[in-house]
């Protein structure tokens, strides 16, 4: 049986007949008929066992939770409808998960799984390619730069993840066409990768002279959360604007221990010595302690709810990332983030979010590429789902998808000095064009407090949203 006390009821749903028979593994599939299910009775079977066995990796049960990962391999598949397709990479992601807990295996079986460079840069190229989402934040980026840098005559850009040379390129040819002529542009790139870096600064380079713009290009080969914003070099005089797209919640991941090791309900709690040696291991994070404990500390916890904003006072980390960021009196900040609150302490929290969000991505490739398309099981294997393996699987610092909502971020930015600034009508009318013109059908764009959401059907996905230096009074 799948279900145990304590689990997702399973029993009320087309799954009642899973619940009601042992398993015995054999060569293929034991029920033929599994195979034969339609579609949407499939697709209902997967989510039941999906969350189910979630329940069982979250209290330890690996027994039961192998059990469910066994039904659903013979229903899963990446190559199969959308549905199918997610199955493969949550249960692949959480039998990652269950293998943490030995970690000389789990190290044995993933030792020579290394992406490489070109592997990142194809893996973006495609996304870029066949999705809106990063054309959409450049267009809405750029757009917002020119708007804001009106009859400025040195810029210093700075880009938090600069992998992608097209949105430099297509500002370098917009900055060209100004009425009162190009302005003196700096890049400050940042990246983990020295190759990376090198082929932008090469494509911007020559982009530049074949316009006859004025161009420097400072590359920072650095993680984010390492950061010394003294190597970017802003001089006096210069008008900076900042880029962060889908990067600063990875920032989030460095607070991980700190936030309940400075906590009051951390200090004052019976278990503050268990907690301090949980949060000292690798293969067991906070939220596995409370769940197998059965404490009330979920209750009273202050992130026990997934949308709950976390004030960035109690955030240390992020608090100096954003301080370093607002030395520089920026008179742009552009941010696009996912539109998901992945982050919160509850791993079923995370499991129903993650699958709410990417069902609507594979859902959007499902709409347009073939099902046997090699760019598009690139796309879902090695960004959605080493996404999805990284939200499910990791902990602590190792969890860098840290998704939240526009929600948190707009108190948090606020809180750490920065002013919102709105969206105009003409970054929009240039987004729903680009929309328009590529026959991007069943995206919409919608305006939210001055912010924009890029949206698959009535389902938001990401968030566009600009900020500004704002001089504190007194």
């Amino acid at each position: 049986m799948i279900q145990e006390e304590g689990s997702s009821s399973i029993c009320s749903s087309p799954l009642q007949k899973f619940s009601m028979m042992s398993f015995s593994p054999s060569p293929g599939s034991p029920y033929p008929w599994l195979r034969e299910m339609r579609s949407e009775e499939r697709g209902l079977c997967l989510i039941h066992l999906l969350v189910a066995c979630a329940n069982h990796v979250a209290s330890g049960n690996v027994e039961n939770a192998n059990i469910g990962l066994e039904y659903i391999s013979h229903l899963a598949s990446p190559d199969g409808d959308t549905m199918q397709r997610i199955a493969a990479y949550f249960s692949e992601a959480l039998a990652d998960r269950m293998l943490r807990g030995w970690p000389g295996l789990h190290k044995a079986l993933n030792s020579t799984r290394i992406a490489s460079v070109t592997d990142e840069i194809l893996v973006q190229k495609l996304f870029y390619e066949y999705c809106p989402f990063l054309k959409l934040s450049y267009v809405i980026t750029n757009q917002a730069i020119m708007e804001a840098m009106e009859g400025e005559k040195v810029i210093h850009i700075i880009d938090l993840n600069c992998f992608q040379p097209v949105q430099w390129i297509s500002l370098l040819q917009e900055m060209r066409a100004r009425p009162e002529g190009p302005p003196h542009l700096r890049i400050s790139g940042i990246h983990e990768q020295r190759e990376v870096l090198d082929i932008v600064a090469r494509k911007l380079n020559e982009e530049a002279e074949k316009l006859d713009v004025p161009f420097q290009f400072n590359p920072l080969v650095c993680k984010l959360e390492n950061l010394d914003v003294e190597k970017l070099r802003v001089k006096t005089g210069e008008a900076v604007a900042i880029s962060s797209v889908l990067q600063l919640h990875s920032i989030l991941a460095a607070d991980d221990d700190v936030l309940w090791k400075n906590s009051p309900l951390f200090a004052n709690s019976p278990n503050a010595a268990h907690l301090r040696r949980v949060l000292q291991m690798n293969q067991q994070n906070l939220g596995d302690f409370v769940e197998r404990d059965g404490t009330n500390v979920c209750n009273t916890s202050p992130d026990s709810s997934s949308s709950s904003p976390i004030p960035p006072a109690v955030s240390p980390n992020m608090a100096t990332f954003l301080n370093g960021l607002l030395g520089l009196s920026p008179k742009l900040m552009m941010v696009t983030e996912q539109e998901s609150n992945q982050n919160g302490l509850m791993f079923m929290d995370r499991i129903m979010e993650s699958l709410n969000f990417y069902a609507a991505l594979f859902d959007c490739l499902d709409s347009t590429m073939p099902r046997a398309s090699i760019e598009r099981r690139r796309i879902e294997k090695m960004l959605f789902g080493e996404e999805i393996k990284n939200i499910v699987a990791s902990e602590g610092v190792d969890r860098k998808q840290r998704h939240e909502k526009l929600e948190k971020w707009i108190p948090r930015l606020d809180l750490a000095g920065f002013g919102m600034v709105p969206l105009s009508y003409h970054v929009m009318l240039r987004a729903r064009r680009l929309l328009h013109s590529y026959n991007y059908n069943g995206y919409k764009i919608k305006e939210e407090n001055g912010c924009f959401i890029i949206c698959w059907q009535d389902q938001a996905l990401f968030s566009v949203s600009a900020w500004r230096f704002r001089r504190r009074s007194g």
